[in-house]
């Protein structure tokens, strides 16, 4: 079995649900109000201190990972592990697992992102890997201009720093072991986004659902969800709002983006790219739990909801599992 049991529950029925794996119930409310507004049912699994009987069976159902790179920001330390071994005896037991095994290991790997998305002809920033403090400071000296340093596994944009001098570099360095929790970090170009504003593309159910324009001013914490906006001081210095939605935004990269997706297993995602001097997207981050911003997606007065239609996709994806699983659990 798993412990603890699922938090909320629409439901106490043996049939078919959607059952959602996440560590940060906040994020997770927007979901919940579609789910019951379009009778879903579906429950909760809080992956953070877990007991898992690997010979047990899962219940049936549509099994939607939405687990945080970031979970370890949270005290929840250990959340990520959790999830990976989760989700393997998920999918070795033949259940239907949004967001899979392979997305999950690539969520907490900017390497293992790079790679990839290089493999499917998309461009990145240049890319340096490094393990240890010393190979740090020695990839450091191939820039003579300002980089980026961020952690392998971050999660938010935590963790994220350009580098200007060699001060704020040992500044870095001398809080390694904390920086980085697997020992690994990158270094990437720097690429100055054109209008000053990042892209941040959307995909569910691996199709392209819209684009959010970004204000990169405030710094790297480009989270778009309400509850991370709580506080939020920074304001575009040119009037926009941080957060705008592109409907009708069509990159010649799409097609690719979405093929890297379908190669990888990431059914919600969303991919972060600036534009270079050249106006070509450069791919930078890729993540599984994305979130939505209600008010961007107001002003753009197109009516399409995020967390909307990851419920009626999910829904979707309810309503094709086989007839017999669904019998066979509601007889057992």
């Amino acid at each position: 079995m798993i412990s603890p049991i699922p938090l909320v529950s629409s439901s106490r029925s043996a049939l078919p649900a959607v059952h959602i794996l996440h560590e940060n119930g906040v994020w997770v409310e927007p979901l919940r109000e579609q789910l019951i507004a379009l009778s879903i049912p579906f429950h909760e699994w809080f992956l953070d201190e877990v007991e898992l009987d690997l010979l047990s069976l899962p219940p049936e159902g549509v099994f939607y990972n939405r687990m945080s790179a970031s979970s370890h920001t949270r005290d929840h330390r250990f959340a990520w592990e959790a999830t990976r071994g989760v989700v393997a005896w998920l999918q070795a037991n033949g259940r239907r697992v949004i967001n899979n095994r392979q997305a999950t290991a690539l969520e907490v790997s900017k390497v293992e992102q790079v790679i990839a998305l290089r493999d499917h002809g998309l461009l990145t920033p240049h890319t340096v890997a490094v393990t240890g403090v010393n190979a740090l400071k020695s990839a450091a000296t191939r820039w003579d201009r300002p980089f980026i340093v961020k952690p392998n596994r971050g999660g938010k944009g935590t963790g994220v720093t350009l580098i200007r001098t060699s001060q704020e570099l040992d500044s870095l360095a001398k809080n390694f072991d904390t920086y980085t929790l697997d020992g690994t970090v990158v270094l990437q170009e720097y690429v100055k986004p054109l209008d000053g504003r990042v892209l941040r593309l959307e995909f569910i159910g691996g199709q392209h659902f819209y684009t959010v324009s970004i204000d990169a001013g405030g710094g790297f914490e480009l989270c778009p969800s309400d509850a991370c906006q709580v506080g939020a001081a920074h304001c575009p210095a040119d009037g926009r709002s941080r957060f705008e939605i592109l409907a009708d935004h069509n990159p010649d990269e799409l097609d690719r983006c979405q093929a890297f997706l379908r190669e990888v297993g990431m059914d919600v995602a969303a991919m972060e790219a600036v534009a270079d001097s050249e106006g070509q997207l450069r791919f930078y981050d890729v993540n599984i739990n994305t979130n939505y911003n209600a008010r961007a997606e107001a002003a753009a007065g197109h009516g399409r909801q995020g967390m909307r239609a990851i419920a009626e996709y999910l829904g979707a994806e309810l309503a094709q599992l086989p007839l017999s699983s669904m019998h066979k659990t509601a007889l057992s």
